[in-house]
């Protein structure tokens, strides 16, 4: 089973501080890891990297608002022959000892992120109570989960019982040289054409708190990038990627239409 969820290619990654040193030794003593940072920053590619380079599993969960408990853990369904158990993703990942990653976790109820106490501290366990059964995790196992802190309401966000059971990285957009680099690498687009886009979304980071509620993610520079790389004229493929996903303001809009006009035009 392990097999089906390794990574068998390296994804790109640039390095932008220590990072993948900290990770290694989180992994080294199978300390639960937390990533915090802006949305598109880099997180879940990072999570990708460090499993490949470490050689394990990686079983990713997408949390959101419906999520429960029986979806983590796992659920007897029924089927021709009667009922039986289906194991979660965090319920496999700690049976094979892969790294589960729970992304953007503050999306998912906080009674459903109980349920990922006990494998976070000595214990390394899982209980599958509707089952009756206690999983000690596997050796190789890892925990790590993500969120957005700058975008959390007060009723959305970690509790501290849940928050002190994690080490954490800080994640950020990276620096302007860079974001260049890899929105050049990640597309195939010429450097000067990636500067130009790591120039907009600059600016409209600064807007953050001021209209934005995000800036623009080095995951929307690549977009616009590959879309100009699909033969998509600049101007249209920073509106297309850049300007109408963040928001829906007139005057925002207006804003981020100028400065694309300004370096583009």
């Amino acid at each position: 089973m392990k097999e089906q969820y390794l990574i068998k290619e390296e994804p790109f990654y640039q390095l932008t501080s220590n990072e993948v040193a900290l990770y290694e030794a989180a992994y080294q003593k199978r300390l639960p890891v937390m990533l915090k940072g802006p949305t598109g920053c880099g997180k879940t590619r990072f999570v990708e990297y460090m499993a490949w380079k470490l050689q394990k599993p990686l079983i990713s969960v997408a949390c959101n608002e419906d999520m429960t408990a029986s979806d983590l853990v796992g659920r007897f369904l029924l089927d021709k022959d009667g009922t039986s158990w289906q194991d979660g993703p965090l319920t496999v990942a700690s049976r094979i000892g892969a790294i589960c990653y729970l992304d953007e976790i503050v999306e998912a109820r906080q009674d459903t992120t109980v349920v990922i106490h006990p494998l976070t501290d000595h214990r390394r366990v899982l209980p599958l109570d509707k089952k009756g059964e206690l999983i000690e995790a596997h050796p190789d196992f890892q925990l790590v989960i993500s969120y957005n802190p700058g975008y959390q309401s007060l009723m959305k966000d970690l509790k501290q019982s849940t928050k002190q059971r994690f080490t954490a990285l800080d994640f950020d957009y990276p620096n302007e040289e860079t974001e260049t680099s890899i929105v050049a690498q990640e597309s195939n687009v010429d450097a000067d054409t990636s500067k130009k886009l790591v120039q907009i979304a600059h600016r409209a980071r600064n807007l953050k708190g001021h209209g934005l509620d995000e800036g623009i993610s080095t995951r929307l520079l690549v977009y616009a990038a590959s879309l100009m790389q699909a033969g998509i004229e600049p101007l249209e493929a920073c509106r297309m990627a850049l300007v109408r996903p963040v928001t829906d303001d007139p005057d925002i809009r207006a804003t981020l239409n100028n400065a694309v006009d300004m370096i583009f035009g």
